[in-house]
């Protein structure tokens, strides 16, 4: 199998937005449910959250899309810069592989990604929330040294959200 190429999404590239925007309602309808997970968001919604990512005005954050050998979108994760200056942290906010690109290492290339970018930002951790009912991505993250730190419900389906936690720098990284 080929390995695909990591990049971040070209904002001028409309499909890539689009085929982002996608994966975000996929992974909704997944975890919540069709009915559920197609009423929360619109794809506009979803789409300008793709490009609220990219606006250095709002956030200090990224898109990178896994591409195969033709350049279609494989898989994708969005990562950004959170909380208060003196606690910044570093948030995955969404990874999706499509189904037919499961099993093939790309959400763990994708996680190492944000990892590698949020320790070029000096970020002491990261972390990601997800539905108790994701066992594929809790998964994940656990082979990768994530612990449950938080949980609590979503705000608009009452589900049962967990926060998964990793540390990024030792503390004693941390105090030189």
């Amino acid at each position: 199998m080929q390995t695909a190429l990591l990049r971040d999404l070209d904002l001028a590239r409309s499909d890539e937005i689009e085929r982002v925007a996608q994966g975000m309602r996929q992974t909704l309808i997944e975890v919540e449910g069709e009915a559920r997970g197609t009423a929360m968001y619109t794809l506009d919604w979803l789409r300008d959250r793709v490009r609220w990512h990219l606006d250095p005005a709002q956030a200090r954050a990224r898109v990178v899309l896994a591409l195969g050998a033709r350049g279609e979108v494989l898989a994708h994760t969005i990562f950004r810069v959170e909380g208060p200056a003196e606690a910044r942290f570093g948030l995955i906010s969404t990874t999706y592989v499509w189904p037919a690109h499961r099993r093939a290492g790309l959400a763990a290339r994708l996680l190492q990604c944000a990892e590698d970018w949020f320790l070029a930002q000096g970020l002491a951790r990261c972390c990601t929330w997800t539905s108790s009912t994701n066992k594929p991505l809790i998964a994940l993250y656990r082979r990768h040294g994530y612990v449950q730190t938080d949980q609590g419900p979503n705000d608009l389906t009452g589900t049962l959200m967990i926060q998964l936690s990793k540390p990024l720098l030792s503390t004693e990284a941390l105090k030189s």
